[in-house]
């Protein structure tokens, strides 16, 4: 193992390797950023997921195993920095949480095991993965590489919610610089953090350390929230969406014992101006309306959309009144509130991905579903990376904006 990272030239950007792709959540983060960085290399072994991102960026990921990749290939793109999302599966709470003994963690393991064996190793880690990650024998894994490679740690897990986007998925993140490089507050090295405030220059560690579950924090977090219908990209369509949603409901739609909606998933007709295929069968209703989250357009929080959304209704994200009854709520008949899903334009907006972000043609409506349910959040991810991008000041100064700089407007 070198003593020594691969030192960045000054003013050259800093070379980024980007593992497990995805549809580019984690490069759009790093342009949102704003730090002076290139992705020289991105790697995904899912085909749509890899039309996707070419579709975006030009540029098409490595798709192959990760596993087998070698320390010398790594060496070969002179990174200086690896930013990770790893299959969150292995710990999901609705998983059988195997954590490293589950085949989908292999990839991930051998990536951390291979830093040790690389000439160059990076000067930054980035890792994004689910709540429950961070009690994993994996994480525990991860620590003991990243020390033993003289790398000092920040975690955090963090919502949406929290940089005012109406959106509940907490998720927890590894930020890791290799020695001599260093946070801006390193008191709170060797810390998992549950409050952004490190990012934006605030040196209140008792708060960003404690993790407030009060109701009266919750009620003050949502306040902070924009509305969802902000997220929107269908609005005022409701007497529209009654009289096609009265039509639905007089069809035979197939469901199993989980919710499972079958409805027509035709890439070549596939119609993004389309509501009908948008709306919840009354069927449905009758019979899950019971488990279905529902939100509405002043709602200030909806339920994370999983990869599963559109195909079941348990679970796996909130729905859309489009008709505000007289009382919010299941007390008031959710027939008349006229349910939709939320639209894939709209999941994405929710995870802030610019309006300049498009699928290809081909990539079906389950398929763009999927894809969104297994990225990430850029509102949060691109503070994080910019808070790990920087260099502390030479003298005691704030550098990052204290106000609502990712709030959706």
């Amino acid at each position: 193992m070198a003593e020594g990272s691969h030192k960045q030239p000054q003013d050259e950007p800093c070379r980024v390797l980007e593992f497990y792709s995805g549809i580019g959540g984690m490069r759009y983060s790093l342009m949102k950023a704003g730090v002076n960085a290139k992705v020289v290399e991105a790697f995904d072994i899912n085909d749509k997921a890899n039309d996707v991102y070419e579709h975006n960026f030009g540029h098409r990921p490595h798709q192959g195993n990760i596993q087998s990749l070698t320390a010398a290939n790594l060496d070969s793109y002179g990174a200086h920095a690896w930013l990770l999302s790893p299959p969150c599966q292995p710990y999901t709470r609705q998983g059988l949480q195997k954590h490293s003994g589950d085949a989908r963690a292999l990839s991930f393991l051998k990536i951390l095991e291979l830093i040790p064996h690389t000439s160059q190793p990076p000067s930054m880690l980035f890792v994004e993965n689910v709540v429950g990650f961070e009690t994993s024998d994996t994480h525990t894994e991860m620590i003991d590489i990243l020390a033993k490679t003289n790398f000092v740690v920040q975690e955090f897990i963090l919502s949406p919610l929290q940089f005012g986007i109406p959106y509940s998925r907490p998720r927890y993140f590894c930020l890791a610089k290799r020695k001599p490089s260093s946070f801006q507050n390193q008191l709170l090295n060797n810390r998992l953090l549950w409050s952004p405030s490190p990012l934006f220059g605030c040196d209140d560690n008792t708060v960003a350390i404690e993790h407030d579950q009060s109701q009266e924090s919750w009620d003050k977090l949502l306040q902070s929230c924009e509305p969802v219908e902000k997220f929107l990209e269908f609005k005022n369509h409701s007497d529209q969406m009654v009289t096609e949603s009265v039509f639905l409901g007089s069809t035979i739609v197939p469901i199993d014992a989980y919710g499972a909606l079958e409805k027509s998933d035709n890439a070549n007709t596939h119609n993004d101006n389309s509501l009908n295929q948008y709306l919840v069968p009354l069927s449905l209703i009758e019979r899950w309306g019971n488990v279905m989250d529902i939100v509405y357009p002043d709602s200030k929080r909806c339920c994370c959309f999983t990869k599963s959304y559109y195909r079941y209704v348990k679970g796996t994200g909130s729905l859309l009144a489009t008709v505000q009854p007289k009382k919010k709520g299941k007390s008031s008949s959710l027939k008349e509130q006229c349910l939709r899903f939320f639209t894939p334009r709209e999941v994405a907006n929710l995870h802030y991905f610019p309006e300049d972000f498009h699928f290809p043609q081909h990539i079906s409506l389950r398929q763009r579903y999927a894809l969104l349910g297994n990225s990430l959040s850029i509102a949060v991810v691109a503070p994080l990376l910019r808070y790990l991008f920087e260099e502390p000041p030479v003298q005691n100064m704030q550098i990052f904006p204290s106000n609502g700089a990712y709030i959706h407007s």
